[in-house]
């Protein structure tokens, strides 16, 4: 029956160091949450293994030595695991539906058609044939800054008209 006394007096003196505990859990964790859960797996340990204790030494002392054992081995074991690894859908690309696209294209054709003629024809040899600067400066018997700054504008007019941001 003395054990028993003896194990209610050290559980009533756990309770009491409570607030000692939070306050050397803090120096692992900065979250409020992340300290009651420090607390309450220290306790739990603790408590769990009473018998362990020997009596006459430093309970503080004995419980503090269990929460750090505690922290360092969950912080290990978090150090070794990949979050985020599993296949889910996320790194799946995702594509737009093909309504998109027609819808996009029928736009992009007829900002096209409103172009100035010598904005579309430089944008056709430039951007649609892919042919040089020089060659489309060659067809169009125009300077090749010119060209340079027909492309240039016609991009802007059709960036504009289709509400993108350039």
């Amino acid at each position: 029956m003395a054990v028993d006394r003896s194990s209610s007096h050290i559980r009533s003196e756990v309770v009491d160091l409570i607030p000692a505990l939070r306050s050397f859990a803090r120096r692992f964790h900065r979250t409020s949450t992340d300290v009651d859960d420090l607390v309450q797996e220290t306790l739990l340990r603790g408590l769990a293994n009473i018998d362990k204790f020997q009596p006459g030494t430093s309970l503080k002392s004995w419980l503090f030595t269990i929460m750090r054992n505690t922290f360092c081995t969950k912080f290990g074991l978090a150090k070794r695991e990949v979050i985020g690894l599993g296949e889910g859908i996320s790194p799946q690309p995702s594509v737009q539906a093909p309504q998109e696209w027609s819808v996009r294209a029928r736009e992009l054709e007829k900002a096209f058609s409103q172009l100035p003629a010598h904005y579309r024809q430089a944008l056709d040899i430039v951007l649609i044939q892919g042919e040089s600067y020089e060659v489309a400066a060659q067809r169009c018997d125009c300077p090749l800054g010119t060209i340079k700054s027909r492309v240039n504008r016609a991009r802007i007019q059709l960036a504009t008209q289709l509400g993108e941001n350039i």
